[in-house]
């Protein structure tokens, strides 16, 4: 939540690098927008409620070497220009750009006013700004100040802070994620071409235009950069944190839309290509995955939103394929399960981003009790991945509509890799996974995507959609729900085929689009029937299946992919939440108070 971007260096044009980086993090937060620079002395502020797509980059190319911006994401505070960030201490000599949430804050500002500082918006990042300028009383060093700042707040947190007397750029990361491009002469790692300059950011896509070199800021830790050099430090004890410089394999051209209107279409599309790049693991991994789960007394899997729910099929994965039995929870009620965790467990965490706070406070839990962590991640240098016992990537590539689709079939189709694994079939997993891969690009072509397009152009004035599954289709009758509510705004809700008769089937209509999701598996024919009595209920039924029955109203097909069925799938609900999306006038990239990564609790 919130995208966080800084630059010092030797451009003079600092203002224009950071909204053009910002506009890379819009995904991460646009309800408002605002850049801080220092220029002759002075640090200057202008913010606005709204989107930085919409911003001139032009606008900012004043002779500056050293600029903050921010797109927010509010948690705490309405959308208004005075909430937006950055924000300043009283006399305007410090300014802040944070992500995160202050838990203190109440009691802080109670303090501070009681000291004399005005607060003005009515956000708890404010607090940050007015503690330093406290704090620079009695020290002339704006990086004590900061540090003592960050140890006086409580909760997860990325600050990046300048001040008018000072050169330097500050930053501190607690929870929240914080990443330092390192552009230098060379373009290389460790080259001894000078250093150019620093990008500080809540994510990589904000300067991979400009470097692919990077340095991570852990938890617990500040940096103080003057644009030739940099030093992280402990925020505790002050202790120098030498860091490794990291050459990211992304590339630019991955992260931008290309000829797509849209991200979300993008990166369905790319799927033609990620689910192999998911399945190109080494195998001696997988093998290792498999043993600890074999091994473990009691495995979890723990995700958030969509990877929740790949979590889920996973259940089914282990249960049909490895005759094992798993657990599985979401990660924001994983701390309830603390009285059943010992050092034999293991804790498998599923995470696109690997920032969220969730996931984290899960994994923290699990490590308490002694227990190992697995993961299973997109975002190579993570946190997640980072403070796991092992990581294993899905190789999806960049992901930047908050929709969640190529990021999802990747975690399906490892976690599936490593169920064959498990049941010492690793390579007809293998193999299963390739042709279904292969059968996704046959699938995505233009007529198959008209098609969904007709569909949702069809169906997009109707107020509600089911959508029922059964096995690991039930999994995905849930996600199908989030990826049409979460971009359409249309009511739809997953329900496990059987479950319909007990309650929800009463709300089914004349007309109400009803989403049958089924694969030629052992629970077919009872997939079918429940089809059939939303059809008697007046239900206008859309199957989504290898073969057409009479039963369905409109039939998409999908290949037969047996045990990977839930993968194929998915895929045309992704399609038509997006074009559902477009026919009534959405962003699907953007919705509406959502972001994508979500790094507060």
């Amino acid at each position: 939540m919130c995208g966080i971007f800084g630059y010092i260096g030797e451009r003079n044009d600092a203002g224009k690098v950071v909204v053009e980086g910002l506009k890379n993090l819009e995904y991460r937060g646009y309800d408002s927008w605002g850049v801080a620079w220092k220029s002759n002395g002075i640090v200057s502020v202008r913010k606005d409620v709204g989107k930085i797509s919409d911003v001139r980059s032009e606008d900012f190319s004043d002779i500056c070497s050293l600029a903050i911006a921010h797109t927010r994401w509010a948690t705490h505070g309405g959308v208004t220009k005075i909430n937006a960030h950055p924000h300043t201490s009283c006399d305007q000599t410090v300014a802040v750009i944070h992500n995160g949430i202050v838990e203190n804050y109440e009691e802080l500002r109670r303090e501070l006013t009681a000291k004399g500082h005005r607060f003005v918006s009515q956000t708890d990042t404010e607090i940050i700004p007015h503690l330093i300028e406290e704090e620079l009383k009695t020290t002339k060093d704006f990086a004590a100040a900061v540090r003592a700042t960050c140890l006086r707040i409580r909760g997860r947190f990325a600050i990046v802070a300048i001040h008018t007397h000072s050169a330097m750029l500050v930053a501190a990361r607690n929870g929240s994620p914080l990443i330092v491009g390192v552009k230098r002469g060379g373009g290389e790692v460790s080259a001894p071409g000078r250093i150019e300059g620093y990008f500080i950011a809540s994510d990589i896509p904000a300067f991979l235009d400009q470097t692919r070199i990077v340095q991570y800021l852990d938890d617990g830790e500040m940096l103080v950069s003057d644009g030739k050099s940099i030093l992280f430090s402990d925020i505790q004890t002050g202790e120098e944190r030498p860091k490794r410089e990291i050459e990211i394999q992304w590339t630019q051209q991955q992260a931008e839309k290309g000829d797509f209107e849209h991200y979300m279409m993008k990166e369905i599309m790319e799927q033609k290509e990620s689910v192999a790049r998911a399945v190109n693991q080494d195998d001696a991994q997988i093998m290792t995955l498999a043993k600890a789960i074999r091994e473990a007394q009691g495995t979890f899997l723990v995700g958030c939103g969509t990877a929740s729910k790949a979590c889920l099929a996973a259940e089914y994965f282990f249960s049909v394929i490895a005759d094992k039995h798993v657990n599985v929870a979401p990660a924001s009620e994983f701390k309830l399960y603390h009285h059943f965790l010992k050092p034999e467990s293991l804790i498998v965490v599923v995470s696109q981003s690997g920032e969220t706070a969730d996931v984290l406070e899960a994994m923290r839990v699990a490590k308490s009790a002694g227990s190992k962590v697995i993961a299973i991640v997109n975002n190579e240098g993570s946190t997640i991945a980072r403070e796991a016992d092992y990581a294993l990537r899905i190789n999806a590539g960049p992901e930047r509509a908050v929709a969640s689709t190529k990021a999802l079939t990747g975690q399906l189709a490892v976690l599936l890799l490593i169920a064959y694994a498990l049941a010492g079939k690793l390579r007809e997993g293998k193999t299963l996974l390739l042709e279904t891969s292969s059968a996704i690009n046959d699938m995505l072509n233009p007529r198959y995507i008209e098609r969904l397009k007709a569909l949702a152009d069809k169906i997009q004035t109707k107020r509600d959609i089911f959508i029922i599954g059964k096995s690991w289709n039930y999994p995905m009758a849930l996600e199908s729900a989030i990826k049409i509510q979460e971009v359409s705004y249309i009511h739809a809700e997953g329900f496990a085929g059987g479950e319909l008769k007990h309650g929800p089937i009463a709300l089914i209509e004349e007309g109400t689009p009803c989403i049958a999701l089924i694969g030629k598996d052992e629970v077919e024919q009872d997939s079918l029937s429940n089809a059939i009595e939303l059809k008697a209920r007046g239900g206008f039924i859309i199957g989504i299946s290898p073969d057409r029955y009479d039963a369905f109203d409109e039939w998409i097909r999908v290949p037969d992919a047996t045990a990977a069925q839930a993968i194929v799938n998915i895929i045309p609900i992704q399609v038509l939440a997006y074009f559902l999306a477009v026919a009534r006038g959405k962003n699907p990239d953007m919705p509406r108070n959502l972001a994508k990564s979500v790094t507060v609790k």
